[in-house]
């Protein structure tokens, strides 16, 4: 059995919660982590932690995803992880929704992801070996009412997942789609001391992730689904 080895990895849509638990975990096993976002005074910190390099990138501009791909290559080589962790929100009834804001929806949660698997694809496949990563949502699977904009967005996402899972594994490169069924943890968002455990854990998802970093290429899977104890499915 062949175990894959990993140096570095890019998380893209980086900020405080699963993707700041992703980085410090695959920075504890070694790796190089580079994290990308829009604003990257906000990840300021985080990167302090774990001395990762920061890159500011609109994920959903062509002419950025390649400028960041260029920069994490000269300066810590082609990563053999990436994971994409953006996504935008847009709620409202449907018949009073901004054409405007679900468009944004649909460019960051799909277009975007798609720039930045295209690029990621591009150097894994010439190499013959990689991970991409998909952060989905209960959306993916699921469409709520009055949340139209993320569903179609979510559901987008985890059609490309699929897609490239078919076409990339042939060629040694290993996709992955998270469905993040619940709420996460985090500052401002704690369980219900009567429900204990009720929100994912952002440390427990992280796990999952390196869980699926290291899975052997005979036994891959592409999707994962993740919801704490208490929550319905």
């Amino acid at each position: 059995m062949t175990l894959p080895f990993h140096r570095a990895a890019l998380i893209v849509g980086a900020g405080h919660g699963l993707s700041a638990a992703v980085a410090r975990r695959l920075a504890r096993e070694g790796l190089l982590v580079a994290l990308a976002a829009r604003n990257v005074d906000k990840i300021a910190d985080v990167a302090e932690q774990i001395g990762a390099a920061t890159y500011a990138c609109d994920a959903t501009d062509p002419a950025s995803v390649r400028r960041l791909f260029a920069e994490v290559d000269a300066r810590i080589g082609i990563p053999d992880l990436v994971v994409y962790n953006a996504g935008f929100r847009a709620r409202g009834a449907f018949v009073d929704l901004d054409p405007e804001t679900a468009r944004e929806a649909l460019i960051v949660n799909a277009f975007g992801a798609f720039l930045v698997a295209q690029e990621a694809a591009r150097r894994m496949v010439e190499r013959g070996d990689g991970a991409i990563f998909f952060t989905g949502a209960s959306a993916s699977v699921k469409g709520y009412a009055q949340s139209s904009p993320f569903a179609m967005g979510k559901f987008a996402l985890r059609g490309l997942a699929q897609s490239l899972a078919r076409e990339l594994a042939p060629h040694g490169v290993h996709v992955a789609h998270f469905v993040i069924d619940g709420a996460i943890r985090g500052p401002g968002r704690a369980d219900d001391p009567e429900r204990p455990d009720s929100l994912l854990d952002p440390e427990a998802i992280a796990e999952t992730y390196l869980h699926a970093l290291r899975q052997p290429r005979s036994a891959w899977t592409w999707e994962f689904e993740l919801r704490p104890w208490v929550e319905a499915f």
